[in-house]
């Protein structure tokens, strides 16, 4: 991390601390020094419940923002906002809010914490490799078969542990990082195909990829439990960041901690060491 960045005696609050991302910054954040306050229903906090927001910011220095829906999801716009105000009212002025990069649906919510008179920063990030190995896709590579509509896109996949450290980063320096978008991605382009088959190599399994239209996937997702207006939603998310808009690779990771970021092949190993994806 930037030699410069300071958590000593720094308390931030972070939200979905149990989360894929959340976990992975309150980790970041304590390896740095600061003490972590986890922001979630097990803690008290609620982000469809405006009466427990005052009690969790109280007396923080600083905030990570990652909404449970989707960034772009309707209503998240307004309740970042909104959450922005309340911590602005006890004194929280530092905040960095997770969105997703080319994501159309997610610029109104941006704007609402850019709006808000706190000290922003809004990292944008690249598919989540981690998304390879935890949550449906994964159980669906245990499978034999990932089904997914991207076709024959290419994606530099972010390992989320840098994300985690930018975040960390952004949160602890405000003076360099506020008023800032910042864009994060994995240091190569990949398709979904060839994740696959870097995952088949390191596992020795036959894993196959299987591409599929959006509309068609829009079933999937609901056989995976999500409501139908959840389901659309994220199919209109995917037919937008699914169109080539994405296929390049930025240099947030390295603009910030001065390093190159973690490679997919990286991610690959420690998983298949781990057996993410033994059957």
């Amino acid at each position: 991390m930037d030699e410069k960045t300071d958590t000593k005696d720094m308390t931030l609050v972070v939200t979905g601390a149990s989360g894929r991302t959340g976990s992975r910054v309150a980790r970041a954040a304590e390896a740095a020094g600061a003490t972590v306050r986890p922001a979630s229903r097990a803690t008290g906090f609620d982000w469809e419940d405006r009466s427990t927001w005052a009690d969790v910011l109280r007396g923080a220095d600083a905030a990570y923002l990652v909404h449970p829906a989707d960034v772009g999801a309707p209503g998240t716009a307004e309740a970042v906002g909104a959450l922005a105000d309340v911590a602005l009212g006890q004194g929280v002025r530092r905040l960095v809010l997770l969105s997703a990069r080319g994501e159309d649906q997610a610029l109104a919510t941006e704007e609402a914490l850019r709006a808000s008179g706190a000290d922003w920063t809004v990292v944008r990030a690249a598919w989540f490799a981690q998304n390879f190995g935890e949550g449906p896709l994964a159980r669906e590579l245990r499978d034999g078969e990932l089904v997914f509509p991207a076709g024959e896109v290419a994606e530099p996949f972010v390992d989320v542990r840098d994300i985690a450290e930018v975040v960390v980063a952004a949160l602890a320096d405000g003076e360099r990082y506020a008023g800032r978008t910042l864009s994060v991605t994995g240091p190569r382009l990949l398709t979904w195909a060839e994740a696959v088959a870097e995952i088949a190599a390191a596992t020795g399994r036959p894993l196959t990829y299987r591409a599929v239209p959006v509309d068609t996937y829009r079933e999937a997702l609901e056989g995976f439990g999500l409501p139908g207006e959840e389901a659309a939603f994220l199919t209109d998310v995917f037919a937008t960041l699914l169109d080539g808009r994405n296929a390049r690779v930025e240099d947030g990771v390295r603009q910030v901690l001065g390093r190159e970021p973690r490679d997919f092949a990286d991610f690959v190993r420690e998983g298949a060491a781990a057996g993410t994806w033994t059957a």
